[in-house]
């Protein structure tokens, strides 16, 4: 049920409506819909984009009775579980969206092996010993090739490597709806942080330097964790690039 219209945008001549369904985010375009889980472990956001022909899910994170609601709800094949990146707060329904819907996982070959060890996707830390299992996801079935375009279940994006949060960090971009997906790279105000395994501030700012700045203004920005923004207001507000 509806209870809140979040508000009403404009976009290069396309009109997006953005519905709250209590913790799912409904934002309706042209070609493409896109829905949001935000999961209640580290906030991430899950996301699911549909077409006349298939479904896209990015990113399951935590909130498996949630996420398999919003799938079942679409009632289109799930034509592929893509990948950011490997953390564990980002692959936690992995294994449960395969199952029921037979859908394979694409990932960075950086990262591949991160999803079935636990130190490496960060659940095995001694520090998560009393309020999280260990997270092990079985191999991906296919690895990403970065700076490549693909076309899966109608969808047509490309795969940008967007390292410095994590080594096998990356980001879709789908041009022909002006959006890009970018993980813990670039969040609204802010980037993802660099103080865990093979983070780096350096490499991380680079990457969006070079690889989503250079995207057009208007590109809308979905994150793994937080609100959307675009590439414009980033560039021109976000404190890490005001030098």
């Amino acid at each position: 049920m509806i209870f809140d219209i979040m508000r009403e945008t404009s976009n290069n001549k396309k009109n997006h409506l953005l519905l709250l369904y209590s913790n799912v985010v409904y934002l309706k375009g042209v070609a493409m819909n896109i829905k949001m889980v935000t999961n209640p472990i580290a906030y991430e956001n899950t996301y699911f984009l549909s077409n006349d022909e298939a479904t896209l899910v990015i990113d399951p994170g935590n909130d498996t009775d949630s996420i398999l609601s919003v799938i079942n709800d679409i009632a289109k094949p799930v034509a592929a579980i893509l990948l950011t990146h490997t953390h564990y707060d980002h692959i936690m329904s992995v294994e449960a969206v395969r199952k029921a819907t037979g859908a394979p996982v694409y990932v960075s070959p950086l990262e591949a092996d991160w999803l079935y060890t636990p130190t490496l996707n960060l659940s095995g830390l001694p520090r998560h010993e009393h309020d999280l299992p260990n997270v092990v996801v079985n191999a991906a079935e296919h690895t990403f090739t970065a700076d490549t375009a693909y076309h899966i279940g109608g969808f047509d994006f490309t795969v940008l490597a967007t390292p410095g949060h994590s080594q096998g960090g990356v980001s879709f971009v789908f041009e022909k709806e002006e959006i890009v997906f970018t993980g813990d790279a670039l969040f609204s105000g802010t980037i993802g942080r660099t103080d865990l395994n093979t983070g780096d501030i350096e490499i991380l700012k680079h990457s969006i330097r070079t690889q989503l700045f250079t995207l057009p203004d208007n590109y809308r920005v979905f994150p793994g964790h937080g609100p959307q923004t675009r590439i414009g207001a980033e560039k021109l507000h976000n404190p890490f690039f005001l030098d």
